[in-house]
């Protein structure tokens, strides 16, 4: 019988997401005219695209950074994250030379402040709000979320964010914040620009992937360790960590995207169950 219930509620889902229509609207830009027109390289490069379920209610959100280094790559909405009754935001950033820390950084938490702003006008919530990305996406999806200065510029508590579920981002000072100071990117540094700095105790539910250990890129895997051992020492009672064996950095991305679907999943009906 329990397997019937279930199969019945499967369909049922399956049925409801398959009937769900979804709408796409690109480059929205998501800094004020004020700022835009002042600069056209923010005019350019900061936009967003929105792709949420049509007249749904109350629906979560996945803010997703593309990787590419902070010196490349262009804003997506991941088609593993499609017609799962989820909004998703593809955020395009200024990237590295052309600009220097903290400006991508900064961009960042103006894309997630337009989402806490506007996603109650198309029937999205604002306590269900999640935050990942793939490598360079990863650490600036970390750096808004533990360093709250970012996201309080625009009045916004960091903490309101669902859950961050970053993809093999880096934990340390990123390599091309280094290279900007000149400095190689085999030399460490934890500073103001690593999400190391800012470990804390009340942060939101983290969930670190990484790729494996040894095909990783440079210590990735290792920095993710330290930090979630960082955020546990601190108090933090809710990061976890999960290594992809077998998969190097780029390719980590693909197997991650279930992990990070179930992770959702799991804090919506908590957050939901808390709010009732």
């Amino acid at each position: 019988m329990k397997k019937i219930i279930s199969l019945l509620v499967f369909l049922y889902c399956f049925t409801a997401y398959a009937q769900q229509q979804y709408v796409t609207e690109k480059n929205i830009q998501y800094y004020p005219d004020s700022v835009a027109k002042k600069d056209a390289y923010i005019s350019s490069q900061c936009l967003l695209d929105f792709y949420y379920p049509k007249g749904a209610k109350n629906f979560a959100t996945i803010i997703w950074f593309h990787g590419g280094g902070i010196t490349g790559g262009s804003k997506e909405i991941p088609k593993a994250l499609t017609e799962k009754g989820y909004a998703v935001i593809g955020v395009g950033y200024r990237f590295s030379p052309k600009v220097t820390a903290p400006a991508y950084i900064e961009d960042a938490a103006a894309a997630t402040a337009w989402v806490f702003q506007h996603i109650a006008e198309f029937g999205g919530s604002t306590k269900l709000i999640f935050i990942s990305g793939h490598s360079a996406g990863g650490y600036l999806g970390m750096m808004i979320t533990l360093d709250k200065k970012y996201l309080a510029k625009y009045k916004i508590d960091a903490n309101n964010i669902a859950g961050l579920i970053p993809f093999s981002g880096q934990a340390i000072t990123h390599f091309t914040i280094r290279k900007e100071r000149g400095i190689k990117d085999t030399q460490p540094i934890i500073d103001e620009y690593a999400p190391l700095y800012h470990v804390r105790a009340d942060a939101p539910p983290m969930l670190l992937i990484t790729g494996d250990r040894e095909m990783e890129l440079l210590g990735r895997y290792e920095e993710n360790a330290y930090l979630n051992r960082m955020m546990k020492l601190a108090g933090h009672q809710r990061t976890r960590l999960y290594e992809l064996d077998g998969f190097d950095h780029g390719g980590m991305a693909q197997p991650a995207f279930p992990l990070l679907l179930k992770e959702v999943a799991a804090r919506v009906k908590e957050i939901k169950k808390n709010n009732q």
